[in-house]
């Protein structure tokens, strides 16, 4: 219940500053959690990232404030953070369908956005299956990316995936195969700094090698109690979907709240029939 209580207190944070030019930055250090934890949360219990939230509240408001009094366009646009009527027209014409001088001209339909409010529900009465598994710290040969934290978790984006198919084809899966203890691979993740905008993303195997091939590293992963989750499916579409539900059933619901240290998918020929990896999170109880 602390995630939602947290995501309930950065969403009162957001409505008490939609006039101001705040980030996913700002609302993650008023929760003292770093961006990539906070802004991956949000995204996955929500569906929105936090950049989509505020820019869907703010045209929302701006809607119903060109439709209820005669302020001019541009003062709207301003008031609401955008620095060109130009930037405000194609944006709130994309979210409400009208343009702001044909609403405010010949009125029309106006969408309408909500303040979120989080609620946990459980419906159908599913039961995620999971493990628990203590494991000791071990290093892994690694070939690191770094990503945004800004759209890295909207639902479209497949810069991680694109990772994954470049390192098939330039040889980095053939250098980490010959350097490998074990014919498993892992994508390890985990943010840079509390405040750092980014985070890294790396695609490894369990290190045979004491020399370390040009263009990768050692990845450190902290000894800890973890939870384990199967991805059962076909496509790397069951991961999200895995995560997803994490998010909205497992760490809501549960007595363990996740670390902000590193997490990985395992892919194993080891698993389960059915079972397109497993997602390892680091956990503790509350």
């Amino acid at each position: 219940m602390e995630m939602i209580k947290s995501l309930q207190q950065g969403i009162r944070y957001m409505e008490n500053h939609l006039l101001d030019p705040i980030t996913y930055q700002d609302v993650a250090k008023h929760l003292h959690l770093s961006n990539y934890h906070f802004h991956k949360t949000f995204s996955l219990v929500t569906g929105l990232t936090v950049g989509e939230y505020l820019r869907n509240r703010r045209l929302s408001l701006a809607g119903e404030e060109l439709a209820m009094s005669t302020e001019k366009v541009l003062n709207v646009a301003l008031k609401y953070g955008y620095e060109t009527p130009e930037s405000f027209t194609k944006a709130f014409t994309r979210f409400h369908g009208v343009s702001p001088r044909v609403l405010r001209d010949t009125g029309g339909e106006l969408k309408q956005f909500n303040p979120l409010l989080i609620k946990i529900s459980i419906e159908g009465g599913r039961a995620m299956d999971y493990r628990l598994e203590k494991r000791e710290g071990f290093q892994l040969l690694t070939k690191v990316r770094e990503f945004s934290n800004d759209n890295s978790f909207e639902t479209d984006n497949n810069e991680i995936a694109k990772f994954w198919e470049e390192s098939q084809q330039d040889g980095t899966f053939k250098t980490l195969h010959q350097n490998s203890l074990k014919g498993d691979m892992y994508g390890v993740c985990g943010p840079i700094a509390k405040e750092s905008d980014r985070f890294r993303y790396g695609i490894g195997v369990l290190g045979g090698s004491k020399e370390v091939p040009a263009g990768f590293e050692i990845w450190e992963v902290e000894p800890t109690l973890w939870a384990v989750f199967k991805c059962i499916g076909e496509d790397p579409g069951c991961i999200g979907k895995t995560w997803e539900r994490i998010f909205k059933e497992f760490l809501p619901g549960s007595e363990y709240q996740m670390l902000e240290q590193t997490d990985f998918e395992l892919y194993s020929d080891d698993l389960d029939e059915g079972c397109f990896c497993e997602i390892w999170i680091p956990v503790e109880k509350k």
